[in-house]
């Protein structure tokens, strides 16, 4: 896949900062969707009478639909790590074969330097994903509990429960502010480092 890539000219360099791009643009979508989420929670719970049927069937689709984007999120975070490890392995190797003692020093210093910075925004990331499992387990919990009660005294039951899935989301979206700023913080020490090798 790599030397497919290289011969485009797309190295594990420019293929690591593509991957950190659509993890960035997944996780803007998925802490959309899970406000999206709350929107329908909050529109659920003070739902009465012949509105309830329409408005559980909007929350279980944002559930479900927040489900799908947070699959695509984890995926793209495995994806990150796969082609970081790669890069690192790759850079690790060519530091061997460098003959000057000097440049072998700068190179692994630099190699460290870049792995520290990668594993500060990994943790960012692996953070704001983790965060998003409790979300989607309340959530999952709701539409289950919905599912067969779904009459005014249970809906009123869930009006405390449902404050503390708003604090677990908005706890989540800051979560993954951060991690997208560490991550575009982090593309953009690629980039540099990139333009100044060309």
């Amino acid at each position: 896949y790599y030397a497919v890539m290289e011969k485009f000219g797309q190295h594990k360099r420019d293929l690591l900062r593509q991957s950190l791009t659509d993890a960035t643009e997944q996780q803007r979508e998925v802490e959309q969707q899970f406000k999206d989420a709350l929107t329908r929670l909050q529109e659920l719970t003070g739902a009465t009478g012949g509105e309830l049927q329409e408005r559980y069937e909007a929350f279980k689709g944002e559930y479900e639909t927040s489900k799908e984007k947070a699959d695509t999120v984890q995926s793209h975070i495995r994806e990150v790590e796969q082609v970081a490890d790669d890069l690192f392995a790759e850079w690790e190797q060519e530091i061997g074969e460098i003959q000057s003692p000097a440049l072998s020093r700068k190179s692994r210093a630099k190699l460290s330097e870049t792995k520290a910075r990668f594993e500060k925004m990994r943790a960012s990331l692996i953070r704001a994903e983790t965060g998003m499992e409790p979300v989607l387990a309340q959530m999952k919990d709701y539409v289950l509990y919905l599912k067969h009660n779904l009459n005014a005294q249970a809906i009123g039951s869930l009006k405390n429960e449902s404050l503390q899935i708003e604090e677990d989301i908005s706890t989540l979206i800051d979560q993954m502010n951060r991690s997208i700023q560490e991550t575009e913080d982090f593309i953009e020490i690629l980039e540099i480092e990139t333009d100044s090798q060309n």
